[in-house]
């Protein structure tokens, strides 16, 4: 473990967050939803969506350990982390253009999974740098940067990518999406250049070769039920949280449209984006120094009840300023969650394999997700017996997700 860790250190190991931030929101929020709208029918699109994002996000659960394993136990001369995160990047710039190439749901939907795929042999190994270099009594500190920086990639590219998509039409305006799909390859690109340069991971130590390849893979998703008890809590809760963060996400561009009935839901999804990463921004570094002092859980307990207040603003409204005031509360609640969510996750992984446990902690982040597309059928259903009931539907289940996923944190025996 590092002592000599300096301030700008903490940029160093978290910029690549920055990128993959930029490249998911931009994608789930606005560039697949618009891109749907030209290939399947205006019944299904919820549907679609949901099957599409959940497919995907599927294979993020299980690529993210596996790679993560992998780097814990095969390092090189670059370190155990970077060569994945050199590898995934550049087959994922690779992909990128695929999303406006063709035509075709099927060949959307084979080009997203694998774009997930490859993003994740970069992110598994890459979480590790925070218990891999950052001493422990500042990963609080550390896990805040991660998390502002995020937040920051969300806000800055998704205005822009907003912007550029409100002027995206299948006919004569598509070379709009590849603009956007320009700018999200250049950003990831930048980002890993900067990660592999200035990042200065310590030699492979002595876990290289302990296990073959067929063992490290079949561990990578190995539980001990009673030593790993708080792992596992943890885990459904950080699940139920991120479920109520990627509905909100992913179905707020069609709620806009469908309910608010706003003329340019795009410009005005991105608005309300950040809106939130505002809110974020407030919350997200003075929560993890908080969470440095008085302990994770009592931040994480009220983050996820003020998650639920924002979203009883929104449904009693369907004022678009009123929701955006909704939106501002939930990004505040999501901001101090993820910092010190992710200093608790440093906290409980284990020696050895920090990649590993801590790309266990996709099943939670990957498989809230995934399950939350599937109330796009769920929404589709109720719209068709009232008008709007299945965007009523879906903002109680996220008020379910948000106090049960904060109410199960007070079973975790915090580390000290």
């Amino acid at each position: 473990m590092r002592d000599n860790f300096g301030r700008s250190d903490y940029i160093k190991i978290t910029i690549y967050g920055f990128a993959l931030t930029a490249l998911w929101n931009s994608l789930h929020s606005i560039v697949l939803p618009l891109r749907l709208l030209d290939l399947v029918a205006e019944a299904e699109k919820n549907t679609r969506l949901g099957l599409l994002t959940f497919t995907g996000l599927l294979l993020a659960m299980i690529v993210q350990p596996m790679a993560g394993a992998i780097s814990d136990r095969y390092g090189s001369r670059w370190g155990r982390r970077r060569p994945y995160i050199l590898i995934g990047s550049l087959l994922g710039i690779l992909l990128l253009p695929g999303i406006g190439l063709f035509p075709s749901y099927a060949v959307l939907f084979a080009i997203y999974c694998l774009l997930q795929m490859t993003s994740n042999t970069a992110q598994g190994p890459y979480q590790a740098f925070i218990p891999d270099l950052v001493p422990p009594q500042r990963r609080g500190l550390a896990s805040g940067v991660k998390s502002l920086l995020e937040i920051v990639g969300g806000i800055l590219l998704v205005r822009l990518i907003g912007y550029f998509m409100g002027n995206y039409t299948a006919d004569g305006g598509s070379w709009w999406l590849w603009l956007v799909l320009g700018v999200l390859a250049a950003v990831l690109l930048a980002a890993m250049l900067a990660t592999v340069n200035l990042v200065k991971e310590r030699p492979a130590g002595d876990n290289q070769g302990q296990r073959s390849l067929g063992q490290t893979l079949r561990r990578s998703f190995r539980f001990d039920i009673k030593a790993d008890r708080d792992f596992i809590i943890f885990l459904i809760s950080r699940l139920l949280i991120f479920m109520a963060l990627a509905t909100i996400q992913t179905f707020t561009l069609f709620y806009l449209r469908d309910v608010v009935d706003l003329p340019n839901p795009a410009t005005a999804t991105a608005d309300l984006l950040i809106a939130a990463g505002v809110g974020m921004l407030l919350a997200v570094y003075p929560a993890g120094r908080l969470s440095d002092g008085i302990g994770r859980r009592p931040v994480l307990v009220f983050s996820g009840l003020l998650g639920a207040a924002g979203i009883l603003v929104i449904f009693f409204s369907t004022s678009y300023g009123v929701i955006i005031v909704g939106g501002a509360i939930i990004g505040t609640a999501i901001g101090a969650f993820m910092s010190s969510n992710w200093a608790l996750a440093t906290d409980l992984v284990p020696d050895g394999e920090e990649a590993r446990y801590l790309g266990l902690t996709n099943i939670a982040t990957a498989g809230g997700a995934a399950l939350a597309r599937l109330i796009g059928p769920v929404i589709d259903y109720f719209n068709r017996y009232g008008a709007d009931l299945g965007y009523q539907v879906m903002l109680g289940a996220c008020f379910t997700y948000f106090i049960v996923g904060s109410l199960l944190l007070l079973k975790i025996r915090e580390p000290r």
